[in-house]
């Protein structure tokens, strides 16, 4: 039985603009049908990274393939293949929804027009809004609209650069259902975001931080990576206490978490010490917990430095 194969398998990948290296020797594979989520802080090259991977920037130098076609000699027709959504909505506010689509489908030049804005109407609940401009959509509306235009020409990857921002919680929750029918339809899914839970529910990740990758894998292999001890504190005047915390031996990481605080450290011995001896006399109640993605992601961020800062 052949094994799966790769939809993205890029290596040694390169982006300067002018003297800022945005991206350093990305290597990244994906499988086919996978739902990689791609992760970072802004300015990291994120996006950057993903106009490499659809054909719409060329990279300085390094190899690979996109749907087996070459990165570098072959963006042309790695874009006729590749769904690409933008971060900022890029359709017609003046026209209306099937406008909008029908606009799309004839710049592919899709040879059954209607029969392709019909069924992405129908696919992503739009059939009912087909006559309503697209500038008088809500955000969540807009969403649904740019992934049908995405899909019309059936591409067999999507890129969703930060896909779901300025959404509500039930326009993010429909969208990822959507995103995961997609997936077991066989189509390769890289999503870039910013939101935890949105990571946990892609198959595999990467962090990259100012044009490097960090890490990778599963959310659980992206944790276990870091080698963290956390501990919660719980109790009344944590916020008083914070910076002196930040301050103790073996603490690497400081993050507030709703009504507590999340103290980790590589050091588990040395940072569980210097909690106990602080916290000692204190009525503030100090619970070892696992590491979540949260708190490797902030570690990871916190020893990246960014290249655009004096």
């Amino acid at each position: 039985m052949n094994a799966v194969p790769f939809a993205i398998d890029v290596a040694g990948i390169n982006k300067h603009f002018g003297d800022k290296h945005v991206v350093k020797d990305l290597s990244l594979q994906l499988k086919q049908g996978e739902i990689f989520g791609f992760l970072g802080p802004n300015g990291s090259g994120k996006t950057t990274s993903i106009r490499m991977l659809c054909g719409l920037l060329t990279p300085d130098n390094g190899r690979g393939t996109c749907l087996g076609l070459d990165v570098l000699t072959q963006s042309a027709a790695i874009k006729r293949q590749v769904g690409y959504m933008t971060q900022k909505f890029s359709l017609w506010d003046d026209l209306t929804i099937g406008e909008n689509l029908d606009f799309v489908a004839r710049m592919f030049g899709m040879k059954e027009r209607k029969k392709a804005v019909a069924q992405a109407l129908t696919e992503l609940g739009l059939e009912g809004r087909r006559n309503q401009l697209a500038g008088t959509l809500s955000g969540g509306w807009k969403q649904r609209l740019a992934l049908a235009s995405c899909l019309l020409h059936q591409p067999k990857l999507l890129l969703l650069d930060e896909p779901t921002a300025g959404v509500d919680p039930k326009a993010r929750r429909d969208f990822w259902e959507e995103i995961h029918r997609l997936s077991a339809a066989g189509i390769t899914v890289l999503v870039s975001t910013h939101y935890m839970d949105e990571a946990e529910r892609c198959h595999r990740l990467a962090y990259i931080a100012y044009g490097t990758l960090l890490a990778s894998g599963t959310a659980d292999e992206v944790v276990a990576s870091q080698n963290l001890h956390t501990w919660q504190i719980s109790g009344e005047g944590l916020q008083d206490l914070t910076e002196r915390l930040r301050r103790l031996p073996g603490a690497d990481l400081v993050a507030s978490f709703g009504t507590t605080l999340h103290i980790s450290g590589k050091d588990g011995d040395k940072l569980k010490g210097s909690l106990e001896a602080f916290l000692q006399g204190t009525s503030l109640k100090m619970t070892a917990v696992a590491p979540s993605l949260e708190d490797a992601f902030i570690h990871m961020m916190q020893g990246s430095r960014d290249q655009f800062q004096a």
